[in-house]
């Protein structure tokens, strides 16, 4: 069974990304955590992570509709 809450490390892991960028988005808000623990440990639940990917997919298809590639060779 897979834990509930994931270290910050765990969740750089899983998104392939270092755990400056992590603990990054956790203090701006882009990705919910909380603080445990005496010494304020940030914990990120597994299904928060799984929401904030599906709500990365979301804009990353919003964006690509936007922004169209442009086929160079009919330019020409």
């Amino acid at each position: 069974m897979e834990p509930r809450f994931l270290l910050l490390t765990d969740v750089a892991a899983e998104l392939n990304v270092s755990d400056s960028q992590v603990y990054h988005m956790v203090r701006s808000g882009e990705l919910p955590a909380i603080k445990i623990g005496g010494r304020g440990q940030w914990r990120v639940e597994r299904a928060r992570l799984e929401e904030y990917i599906a709500r990365k997919y979301d804009e990353t298809a919003d964006w690509v509709q936007s922004n169209p590639l442009v086929d160079r060779d009919a330019e020409q």
